[in-house]
């Protein structure tokens, strides 16, 4: 979703998305030991369900969410 600047909007297509966010998904589990899998499932066309989720769980702005898979 996110790779230097982690916008979801700006991708290009899925596929390049969904290899890029394997490896964010890896270092964000490292960061944040309460994520599961689960919690970071992506699925094409529900970004935003799953950054809603990923919101409440980390107690995290949408702003400051994407500031932190940026900085991974």
């Amino acid at each position: 979703m996110f790779l230097l600047q982690f916008n979801i909007n700006k991708m290009k297509n899925t596929t390049e998305l969904k290899g890029n966010w394997n490896e964010q998904k890896g270092k964000l589990k490292q960061r944040f030991a309460v994520l599961t899998d689960n919690d970071l499932m992506f699925e094409e066309g529900r970004q935003d369900e799953m950054f809603g989720k990923l919101q409440k769980k980390l107690g995290k702005t949408k702003e400051e969410l994407h500031k932190i898979i940026a900085a991974l």
